[in-house]
């Protein structure tokens, strides 16, 4: 059936207007003034903004740490997702070293298939650079669609890869069209800080923050950042959480290498201090790099306003206060990293950026949505409001007010990091690919209908037919 979305604001990246928009077969198919309605359903959007669906590039569902696993799976992840704007969320693949690639990507389609209610993708764990996986890069690429890699430079013995192993990544990256991702944090000298802390009985959520110190950050990102300069590569550094490493990333970009920068919610608006509540209460915020003294919170929203950081992700990473995080009740390395994020991600972001002047409307559609669409591959299916691009749109009250809470959000866990904070705007309807998963505030999606993206390879969707450089 056809819709027709009358009388909203559109607002995209770049532009700000009042029009009607045409939705037949998933896709807009028009966008005018007093579109004829003859056989639609016709969607007032009268006093709202109509916003390209949010992207959130950097999600964990289902994910396996700690000995135990996230308790947001695709279902009740992407349900959360829906709820705060998003259309499309990209999650991170696992591997393992010694199997192949391909049995993390068929692990991933087994968590997700028949689950998601928004379209999903993937990103790629790089753990190891040897010839079978070198030889396997290609076809991930090609077949799977999956153009981007992450590599971790933390979690020592678990996660984190040798600088080779970055490098060479680095290098094969440029050579077929991916966009590397790296977690910045220098994991051979937290691994010495975290010894040292619970050998002098150390052992409170704050010491996950004070053995992380964001010059360990820093150093990380500028190492990165050279390896990329050296490789000729593309490099995204995700969940960019302090000074230290925006410093490093402004350098980078300044001598012309291909660098990008994501924040995420939690390092806007909350600070370390959350790690020192009591009642073993700072373990609901222990997500790693840590929460940042407050002082951290200007320079990020100042990188985001000047282009300097471009994307915000969640970092959904959820796992309950009971039963998980207290895993680490007497020792803070035993607390599971990470925290529910997913459906504030817009909401906040729009309250604490838009309404308060440090960011423009534009602005937050393209943090939101248009500037992950290009990097990861998906522009202009995703992130915008066009012809031909697919329906993917929120309906969004700028007027609406609400307080953040577990009891009232619709993710799994049992609580809210961002608990009591009341925010200003706020979805009334969203619609993924022209169909209603979210309307009038109440959930009408089903599991399953999300699809799997094949994205492009990097630079592919510049709208000007352009590679996706520095200047875009």
């Amino acid at each position: 059936m056809k819709k027709i979305i009358k009388s909203g604001t559109i607002v995209t990246a770049s532009d700000t207007y009042v029009a009607d928009i045409l939705i037949e077969n998933e896709k807009i198919t028009a966008i005018g003034s007093n579109l004829a309605s003859d056989g639609a359903e016709v969607i007032d959007a009268s006093g709202c903004f109509v916003l390209p669906g949010g992207i959130d590039p950097h999600t964990h569902l289902e994910m396996p740490f700690g000995g135990t696993v996230t308790k947001d799976d695709f279902e009740t992840g992407t349900i959360g997702a829906a709820f705060g704007g998003t259309t499309t969320v990209i999650d991170f693949c696992l591997t393992e070293k010694g199997k192949p690639l391909k049995t993390a990507i068929e692990t991933w389609h087994n968590k997700s298939r028949d689950k998601a209610v928004i379209d999903y993708g993937f990103h790629l764990m790089i753990s190891e650079i040897n010839e079978n996986v070198l030889q396997e890069i290609p076809s991930v690429i090609e077949k799977e669609g999956i153009t981007s890699f992450k590599v971790f430079m933390a979690y020592k013995n678990v996660f984190q890869a040798d600088d080779e192993t970055l490098f060479r990544t680095l290098v094969t990256a440029k050579e077929h069209g991916a966009l590397v991702m790296v977690h910045a944090e220098n994991g051979d000298v937290i691994d010495y800080l975290t010894k040292k802390a619970l050998e002098e009985g150390k052992t409170e959520p704050i010491y996950h923050a004070l053995t992380r110190p964001p010059e360990i950050e820093g150093e990380a990102t500028g190492r990165a950042a050279q390896l990329a300069g050296l490789a000729n590569s593309q490099l995204y550094v995700v969940h960019v959480s302090c000074e230290d490493a925006v410093e490093r990333i402004i350098e980078a970009r300044n001598k012309g290498f291909d660098i990008w920068g994501e924040t995420c919610p939690q390092y806007l608006v909350l600070d370390q201090s959350y790690l020192e509540k009591p009642n073993f209460e700072g373990a609901k915020y222990v997500w790693s790099p840590p929460l940042r003294e407050k002082r951290h919170q200007d320079v990020l929203w100042n990188a985001l306003k000047n282009g300097q950081l471009q994307t915000i992700g969640s970092d959904q990473c959820s796992f309950d206060f009971k039963g998980q995080k207290d895993l680490g009740k007497d020792d803070f390395t035993k607390i599971p990293n990470g925290g529910p994020i997913i459906e504030d991600r817009m909401s906040i972001l729009f309250s604490e950026g838009v309404t308060k002047g440090r960011i423009s409307l534009n602005q937050f559609v393209d943090i939101t949505s248009t500037r992950s669409a290009k990097l990861f591959g998906l522009y202009p299916q995703k992130g915008t409001i066009a012809v031909g691009a697919d329906a993917d749109i929120v309906i969004f009250d700028p007027a609406a007010e609400r307080t953040i809470s577990a009891s009232t959000h619709h993710m799994a866990v049992d609580y809210n990091a961002f608990e009591g904070m009341k925010v200003a705007g706020e979805p009334v309807s969203v619609l993924s690919r022209g169909q209603f998963v979210i309307k009038d505030k109440s959930f009408v999606g089903a599991p399953g209908k999300g699809q799997y993206l094949k994205r492009a390879k990097y630079g592919s969707f510049h709208p000007t037919g352009e590679k996706e450089g520095m200047s875009v």
